[in-house]
């Protein structure tokens, strides 16, 4: 990758900077993703991070599963664009009236 890639929130208030080339983007259909916007509670061994100004979800770090791994959320990216989902996961989870995207790969975890 030559160019960092970047984001922020809603306002501005928070911006992000990386420069590791992305390993995957992943659409989770997990009951505790699908909730982040509305509920208190996550994941015991994960941590989010969110701006306090205007709520905007930014990352998700799992210790246990994943402690070198971090996520950023497509959607706080300048230009999600770029990284369109290359695979669905936590597929057994997901909304009936969710369609999964043609071409992705399928998994019944987070592969």
């Amino acid at each position: 990758m030559s160019e960092p890639i970047s984001g922020g929130c809603l306002y501005g208030t928070v911006r992000w900077e990386a420069s590791a080339v992305p390993r995957a983007s992943v659409l989770c259909h997990c009951d505790t993703c699908r909730q982040a916007t509305g509920s208190y509670h996550t994941d015991t061994d994960a941590d989010r991070t969110f701006c306090t100004t205007c709520g905007t979800p930014l990352t998700y770090h799992h210790h246990a599963d994943r402690p070198d791994d971090m996520d950023v959320t497509t959607g706080s990216a300048d230009d999600g664009d770029t990284f369109p989902p290359t695979r669905d996961v936590f597929v057994e989870e997901k909304l009936s009236w969710v369609a999964t995207i043609d071409g992705t790969r399928t998994t019944g975890e987070d592969a």
